[in-house]
């Protein structure tokens, strides 16, 4: 019997990644959405185009209600509501996403117990960081009787190939201070401060990672409760871009930064930067996990990292990679979840095995 995948905001970088690690690893059939009128470059037998907003609920519904599986992928998810989610649930159709921003994992969480009486599988910050970041995560405290840190880095060369939408991303996560798990506690944290230089796997070696505000934060302390603190940080490539970050997050009246028309400015200017800087740079990603705990009675620290030299074909395995779990029935979790929370590391390292992705893992011994 075939089945039906429908990608909101295909058309994107993102979506269209997603689409095609589906489309490599599945016989599924895919239905990708987008705004405007012209159609996709990679239509074929198993893939159409559907003209649709968001805000064409009746549209959207019926769209929905023909699929086996939704992927979300239309963001920014900074301002974006339920109402995805919400369909999927009311119609019982399993649902995933590639959100990245912590205001929506937080209203997402709420529909665990709705999702739960409906039977619906939802899986939300699914792609790379969130996403494969997650699952380091899990592989890692599964090797540790209590973990009690993790700390997660994440690096981007230039654009990560992901357009537009990752200048808007990151512009609107500097808009204002965020929420840590820090020593047990929420504490309120600025964004892109406490620079820390930290060693990535080749090309990258050392670079800058900064405070960012990510759903890690929000979904690691309640996956792992032993966990007494979590650190996300966030850098560039090349580093000067880090340095005007910086500037943008720390010196621009907060009131400038929390307009839409200041948010497009900056992304649309940093859009062209990058599209000339990635000649040289490339458009890569590298993600470095790190946990410290106790095993045995003893300190330990573990780490764990990978790269891809494309930061969007990378998010589309991590969520690609679990689209095809749920379409095989490998995967059944009723209920909105994280990824560490669903995903086992025995699943976990079939997939990176199945899509050839190398990850280092490490121990750093104790002084």
């Amino acid at each position: 019997m075939s089945q039906f995948v429908l990608i909101l905001g295909g058309k994107g970088r993102i979506g269209s990644a997603v689409a095609n690690d589906i489309l490599n690893h599945t016989q599924a059939n895919i239905t990708i959405t987008g705004r405007s009128v012209d159609s996709v470059s990679f239509l074929n037998q198993r893939v159409e185009y559907l003209r649709l907003d968001l805000q064409e609920t009746e549209k959207l519904r019926e769209a929905i209600a023909k699929s086996n599986l939704v992927i979300h992928c239309a963001g920014p998810f900074h301002h974006r509501d339920t109402q995805v989610l919400e369909f999927c649930i009311d119609q019982g159709i399993n649902y995933l996403d590639v959100s990245d921003h912590s205001s929506y994992t937080q209203k997402a969480l709420k529909l665990n117990e709705k999702a739960v009486k409906a039977g619906v599988t939802a899986i939300i910050n699914t792609g790379v960081f969130p996403g494969i970041s997650n699952s380091l995560v899990r592989q890692l405290v599964d090797k540790m009787d209590i973990p009690e840190k993790i700390h997660l880095s994440y690096l981007v060369s230039g654009s990560g190939g992901a357009g537009i939408t990752v200048m808007r991303t990151t512009f609107l996560g500097l808009q204002q201070p965020f929420t840590a798990w820090i020593n047990g506690k929420f504490q309120l944290v600025k964004t892109y401060t406490d620079r820390e230089e930290i060693t990535f796997p080749k090309p990258y070696q050392k670079n800058g990672v900064y405070w960012f505000d990510m759903p890690e934060n929000v979904t690691l302390p309640k996956s792992f409760p032993d966990v007494k603190t979590v650190i996300t940080k966030f850098g560039s490539v090349p580093d000067f871009y880090n340095h005007l970050t910086w500037m943008t997050a720390n010196i621009f009246p907060q009131w400038l930064m929390q307009k839409p028309e200041t948010i497009e400015f900056l992304s649309q200017v940093s859009y062209q930067m990058t599209n000339f800087t990635d000649q040289f740079t490339g458009v890569g990603v590298a993600v470095r996990a790190e946990v410290t705990g106790k095993k045995n009675n003893q300190k330990v620290t573990y780490t764990s990292s990978f790269v891809h030299e494309n930061t969007a074909v990378a998010a589309g395995m991590g969520t690609g990679s679990i689209a095809k779990l749920l379409l095989t029935n490998k995967l059944t979790y009723p209920g909105v979840s994280a990824v560490e929370v669903i995903l086992n590391t025995e699943l976990f390292t079939q997939i990176i095995q199945e899509r050839k992705i190398d990850v280092n893992y490490s121990e750093i011994p104790e002084l």
